[in-house]
């Protein structure tokens, strides 16, 4: 099993023609990834590479069945993009879009978690913005992380870091640890999806055996994830938290990791995640021990 995706997703994907989304989407299908369809307003009849292209997401959803939108649009199309992702029945949503105006994260992901809905009757997925995507090792890929260095297996990963994640992905792979699905829920301050969203789908899941939560500074939701983790996941979780040299006021990287008083540090928030009986690694290579020990 996998949470998210697996080999039976079918994705269409917003911005397909451009160069960025035909690049990604391209590897994506290399990869196994059912790539149905691309939609860039205007080019619909066209194709890139034997992918149709259609005018508008519900149309490519219609015709092709497709359950989930890849997004790769500029910033300033991104939030009618979600929107219109939202509005065509799709449950899983992938923004990779940077750079996008707080304002309108938050109007979209607001949008998707509570009023849009699926075809299956629930609120849609969204991943991101700003994020590296997801993916089910053997199964499916869904955005730009790189498969060759993650392998089948049964740890999940959830993470604000892109780059942290391939880093910590690739440990696990070097000692022989695979992956069910890894997750770049990306670092800006209004997001889709959080840690503690995606912990009750790891739990249960019956090939997941143990998670690993990379946070970094910044906000609260690792220590909101940590308390639900203690009162209710039985599967061991490994965090990883960066940022502990980061200066207190000074934006590091991510738009969301901005550190106010004492509140949002690096040792603030990995005493939290040992105070709820989380081991917490002081870089990849140690994550990648602490799993092995956790699983053993």
């Amino acid at each position: 099993m996998a949470i998210l995706l697996d080999e039976t997703t079918r994705v269409v994907v917003q911005g397909l023609t451009g160069r960025e989304g035909s690049f990604h989407a391209l590897r994506n299908r290399d990869y196994g990834t059912q790539i149905v369809g691309g939609v860039t307003p205007g080019k619909g009849g066209q194709d890139v590479e034997g992918i149709p292209i259609f005018d508008t997401v519900a149309t490519a959803v219609a015709e092709t069945g497709a359950d989930a939108s890849l997004i790769f649009v500029p910033a300033r199309f991104a939030a009618d993009a979600v929107f219109e992702a939202a509005d065509s029945g799709v449950s899983l949503i992938v923004c990779i879009t940077e750079g996008i105006p707080a304002h309108d994260e938050a109007g979209f992901s607001e949008y998707v978690r509570n009023v849009a809905r699926s075809a299956s009757g629930g609120h849609p997925v969204l991943i991101g913005p700003n994020c590296p995507g997801l993916i089910s090792p053997g199964k499916a890929n869904i955005g730009i992380m790189p498969p060759e260095i993650c392998r089948d297996g049964r740890v999940g990963l959830v993470s604000r870091s892109g780059t942290l994640t391939y880093q910590v992905v690739h440990e696990l792979s070097q000692r022989g640890i695979g992956q069910s699905t890894c997750v770049g829920i990306g670092g800006d301050p209004f997001i889709g999806t959080k840690f503690i969203d995606l912990m009750p789908r790891y739990e249960a899941d019956s090939e997941t055996d143990a998670v690993v939560m990379i946070g970094e500074i910044g906000g609260e939701e690792e220590e909101r994830a940590a308390e639900w983790i203690s009162k209710n996941m039985t599967k061991p979780v490994v965090g990883y938290v960066a940022g502990f040299e980061a200066p207190p006021g000074k934006k590091m990287g991510h738009a969301g990791a901005i550190v106010s008083g004492s509140k949002g540090t690096a040792q603030a928030k990995a005493e939290a995640l040992e105070a709820n009986g989380i081991r917490v690694g002081k870089n990849a290579a140690e994550v990648a021990e602490l799993v092995a020990e956790a699983l053993a």
